[in-house]
């Protein structure tokens, strides 16, 4: 006669699909809003260290913020490519209209 194990409860184990908030009760809209600046270091340090605590609870924020840093690294590390005079010309009218026109 064979022993039967007792039943254990599983552990449920933390994925990013599985956030530790629900959805609506985090600021996920939020900090999409803010984290170019925050990448940056553009922003005061109580709205960082908000941002801070809610990536330590969000996973999926958490995830996307580290893809979002990457990207930013590679992106600076690349070389300018040259431009035209005419292009740089265009630009600059460019810019000097939209500043302009506010």
């Amino acid at each position: 006669m064979t022993k039967k194990k007792a039943a254990t409860p599983k552990k449920k184990q933390a994925t990013p699909s599985s956030p530790r908030h629900k959805p609506g009760q985090g600021h996920c809209l939020k900090l999409l809003r803010q984290l170019s600046a925050y990448i940056d270091n553009e922003l005061p340090s109580d709205i960082c260290r908000e941002i801070r605590s809610h990536l330590g609870a969000c996973p999926n924020c958490e995830v996307f913020i580290l893809s979002l840093r990457q990207t930013v690294i590679l992106c600076r590390h690349r070389p300018v490519p040259p431009l035209k005079s005419t292009d740089r010309i265009a630009l600059r009218r460019a810019i000097l209209k939209k500043a302009t026109a506010k």
